[in-house]
């Protein structure tokens, strides 16, 4: 009898060891998650046998923290959750209550009707509806549109070849025995304020007198009419060509213009939670835009069709703000509305009860608090755009510079000139005197560059006039 109940003890022993090594394997040898999510730039895409993107990112830090494995599957049908009107649900969130998937991680927005089939996490990135539009739809107006057609870097180097030009003028017409024969008798025609007022005139195709009698004056002038002609044949040419383009622009600024008007067609994803919030929204605005796309049918069938309508311009696109920021940053012609509504987040879903909800929560703030998220978003959100290259119908200074370098040319052959004529009359004016040339040049440049002895010698010269 005590022989038999030895051999039960040990038995039981036994059988207890076996049962928790089997518990043990069972611990140690974790099943892969079955992941489901649908293609969307920049959440998941393809880059040849794998998928990258926000999505894969925040599933592979999560994995890290949680500590499972996974395996990511395309969603069956392409779509995100839909319930039809018997009630079944399509897309990720129904493959997540049929049990053919254990995750469903995409920008899936928390509404409360998924809220009731499946668990949601706490959302990992918060969005809202906005509005896609082509910038020449959205874009004001200003005060100052005229100087549109060239840059602000061209207009500071047309304002200093105006003034460069001035002051050629002046100091050449001072310069130039030709345009100022006598500094001694004589009163120089082309003071400062005169050089300026003979260049604006030149500039507006009015002209102001008297005109250059020297070679060099004549020759500055020349290559600033030059400079002129093709600078406001420019100059036209890009603001005819930018009035008539906005002549058919309209201004949306936001939801309240977008329905205040019938020119710009609209419309949402169709079977989405941007329509279900049109759909369910009390607000009277919200409404007349639900029934505005319902009677039009203008719904699109992916984010791509609304994208590429929005491009080709006449059509305004309603949609996951967050999407949209995505579009502006690949779309250079592209910009979202300031406006957004229903604020709302996307989250993970699993099936109603299931333990990793908490954890995947617990996470989610974890890597948000942490700035991951961000990151992740920087990474994938990163713009593809040069600053203002939606304005490239202005005039760059680099189309300009043959311009503005035959006017450098023309100034530097004028002003050479002009000293040349100094040259050449001190070099005579020396042989008469027997001096030195460059004795008599330096009195040539101290009498006709000294302004206040010039002006005090005119002046001297009309009190004899006036005693005789």
């Amino acid at each position: 009898m005590q022989i038999n109940q030895e051999r039960g003890l040990c038995g039981l022993l036994l059988l207890s060891f076996g049962f928790f090594v089997d518990i043990g394997i069972c611990n140690a040898v974790q099943p892969e998650l079955r992941i489901t999510t649908i293609k969307q730039e920049p959440y998941t895409i393809s880059k040849g046998t794998q998928l990258e993107g926000f999505c894969m990112d925040l599933l592979s830090e999560l994995a890290k923290k949680v500590g499972f494995k996974y395996r990511v599957q395309l969603v069956k049908d392409g779509a995100y959750g839909r319930q039809d009107d018997n009630g079944n649900w399509n897309g990720m969130i129904g493959e997540v209550m049929r049990g053919e998937a254990d995750l469903a991680i995409a920008p899936l927005t928390l509404t409360a009707a998924r809220e009731k089939v499946v668990g949601m996490t706490k959302p990992f990135m918060q969005t809202g509806i906005s509005i896609l539009l082509r910038k020449d739809i959205s874009e004001e107006t200003g005060f100052f549109d005229f100087l549109t057609p060239f840059t602000a870097e061209t207009w500071v180097g047309i304002l200093i070849a105006y003034l460069g030009t001035a002051a050629c003028i002046f100091v050449v017409a001072r310069l130039s025995p030709c345009e100022w024969s006598q500094p001694q008798s004589e009163h120089n025609r082309f003071s400062l304020l005169h050089s300026l007022w003979y260049t604006a005139g030149a500039l507006t195709l009015q002209g102001a007198g008297p005109h250059p009698k020297a070679l060099s004056g004549r020759v500055i002038c020349c290559s600033w009419w030059l400079f002129t002609v093709i600078l406001l044949a420019c100059y036209f040419s890009n603001l005819g060509s930018s009035k008539s383009s906005e002549s058919t622009h309209l201004m949306v600024k936001g939801f309240e213009d977008l329905a205040n008007q019938d020119i710009i067609k609209y419309g949402c994803l169709s079977g989405s939670s941007t329509l279900a919030f049109f759909k369910n929204s009390n607000n009277p605005l919200y409404r007349r835009i639900y029934e505005h796309m319902e009677r039009s049918k203008s719904f699109v069938s992916s984010m791509d069709e609304g994208v590429r309508r929005a491009k080709e311009g006449n059509f305004a696109f309603i949609g996951e703000s967050v999407s949209l920021d995505l579009a502006v940053a690949r779309h250079c012609e592209l910009v979202r509305a300031h406006e957004v509504i229903g604020m709302r987040g996307y989250s993970i879903a699993a099936a109603l009860g299931s333990p990793i909800i908490k954890n995947l929560s617990v996470s989610i703030l974890q890597l948000n608090e942490a700035g991951e998220l961000t990151y992740l978003q920087s990474k994938w959100w990163a713009s593809s755009c040069i600053a203002d290259k939606a304005k490239s119908s202005a005039v760059q200074p680099h189309s300009l510079k043959g311009m503005f370098l035959v006017l450098a040319l023309g100034l530097g052959l004028g002003t050479l000139l002009a000293v040349l004529e100094l040259t050449s009359k001190s070099r005579r004016s020396a042989a008469e005197q027997k001096k030195s040339c460059c004795t008599v040049l330096a009195g040539e440049l101290n009498l006709r560059l000294r302004t206040s002895n010039a002006n005090r010698t005119q002046e001297n010269v009309d009190k004899d006039k006036e005693k005789a």
